[in-house]
């Protein structure tokens, strides 16, 4: 046990985290387990949250002042930006192939559908702008008069839902930003307080790049010392992130105990919660893991010849574990980091400067979500998307994910202005509530896998893979 991997360890962790939340719903443990167990899920998180920050900051600072060329540094981050926005436009359309190859809202009961569809042209009469896509009226169908009263309650019901009402006053903001708000956003007012706020982490980012490139202009006597300083500091939180990864299979079986019993109390309420929405959960993780066993893989193997389908996977299986145990790219960033640099064998300077830009604007597992979830709520109201409104989700979708914190289910918050940006009904998102913790562990692995391909290919066009090194632990 002690000679094993550490990702055989985290996957050992995650099993028995499963099987005995399954044993303690059934023994009526749940209080027991919330109380004692699942606390420890939460400090795992925190210490790699509070890891996490200033680990990007002095990687960033360190990664840009040890740049020989200061203008490889935009050529570099141009190659970033373009390879984020590429593999998430990817993500998009391969979730948008999908829901509409098997079409999961077809599966829902008939009956019910047509209840859903009176429910959304009632929503859309009282919308002010609101217009029935589709242009047909079933409210006006005689067949249906018994159903509009029940309709008309389910949907008051619907729209005063707390969370759902939480969501979307974030959503409003985010939408009533001007155009060049992510500039500003972008800039920090108090660094201090944006290293107090995970959701700050692109003004973290500006910050070091900016700090970075100040130290290359001035006398290199003068920045020596600084640089010496900054790497010793990045030594320190490395050092952490190895210390706390070694207690990690223990966390992880906290984290997934929690989790589960926090989901419902029995293991028949579990698997409940899944009948209703299991089409639409099949068609996320479908479209997800074609991104983590096939895209991504073969991207990576193809334009990096020395890295095998298998070892691509080896590499980085434990920043996968460990992402689906958190649900979070920010908290798992720092395993990311240690995976990418000593079992890929890319350079320092491109791991500093890619992963955390990835951890913080490439979503490609949410953007993927937010497509097959749009689609399958319009088929569950039977409502048909024309080509023209699910392109309309393929640009929404790619500029929201970039401005979803990465942080849990903040994807909901992006979803509803993607709903909005069809003009459907934005608290349909408490329907895929009851699913989305899960699936949220899945598509992070999705966002977490991105990051490392992308890291790979910049590094292998940049002269900054280590061959040599990736050759010797192909061997192994």
């Amino acid at each position: 046990m002690k000679n094993l991997p550490l990702h055989w360890k985290i996957i050992i962790g995650l099993i028995a985290g499963i099987i005995y939340s399954l044993v303690s719903s059934s023994l009526g443990w749940n209080s027991f387990t919330q109380n004692w167990i699942d606390p420890f899920g939460t400090i795992f998180i925190r210490l790699l949250k509070f890891i996490a920050v200033p680990l990007v900051l002095f990687s960033i600072i360190g990664g840009v002042a040890g740049l020989p060329d200061p203008a490889k540094l935009g050529r570099m981050g141009a190659k970033t930006l373009v390879a984020y926005v590429v593999t998430t436009v990817a993500a998009v359309t391969v979730g948008l192939v999908v829901v509409n190859l098997f079409q999961p809202g077809d599966y829902i009961d008939e009956g019910q559908r047509v209840k859903n569809r009176l429910k959304y042209e009632l929503w859309a009469e009282s919308t002010p702008g609101g217009r029935i896509l589709d242009g047909e009226r079933y409210l006006s169908k005689p067949e249906y008069a018994d159903l509009v009263a029940e309709a008309e309650a389910a949907m008051k019901t619907e729209m005063s839902d707390e969370g759902v009402e939480a969501r979307m006053k974030a959503a409003e903001q985010f939408k009533e930003a001007g155009p060049l708000q992510f500039l500003v956003d972008f800039v920090p007012d108090n660094i201090f307080a944006a290293l107090t706020d995970s959701g700050r982490m692109l003004q973290v980012i500006f910050f070091g790049i900016f700090f970075g490139i100040m130290l290359l202009l001035i006398p290199q006597e003068k920045a020596q010392p600084v640089r010496q300083l900054i790497d010793g500091v990045n030594e320190v939180f490395l050092k952490m992130v190895e210390v706390v990864m070694e207690a990690a299979p223990f966390f992880v079986f906290a984290l997934m105990a929690g989790v589960i019993s926090k989901m419902a109390s029995t293991p028949a309420e579990v698997i409940e919660i899944f009948k209703g929405l299991l089409s639409y959960s099949i068609a996320v993780l479908i479209g997800l893991l074609f991104m983590i066993f096939i895209f991504y893989p073969l991207v990576a193997s193809f334009f990096v010849k020395k890295l095998s389908y298998s070892g691509f996977f080896r590499r980085i299986s434990p920043a996968q574990f460990l992402a689906f145990s958190t649900s979070s790219s920010a908290a798992t960033l720092p395993v990311t980091m240690e995976c990418v640099r000593d079992n890929i064998g890319v350079s320092q300077n491109v791991t500093n400067f890619v992963l955390p830009i990835g951890a913080t604007v490439n979503m490609d597992g949410t953007s993927l979500y937010q497509a097959i979830a749009v689609v399958f709520l319009a088929q569950m109201h039977l409502v048909d998307l024309t080509l023209g409104q699910q392109l309309t989700i393929v640009l929404t979708a790619t500029l929201a994910s970039i401005g979803s914190a990465a942080v849990p289910s903040a994807g909901l918050v992006m979803m509803i202005v993607v709903l909005q940006s069809v003009g459907l009904n934005p608290a349909w998102i408490a329907i895929i509530f009851p699913v989305d913790r899960i699936l949220d562990m899945c598509r992070t692995v999705v966002n977490v896998t991105g990051d490392a391909t992308v890291s790979t290919l910049i590094a292998q066009t940049e002269g900054e893979l280590d061959v040599k090194r990736l050759e010797e632990l192909e061997t192994v």
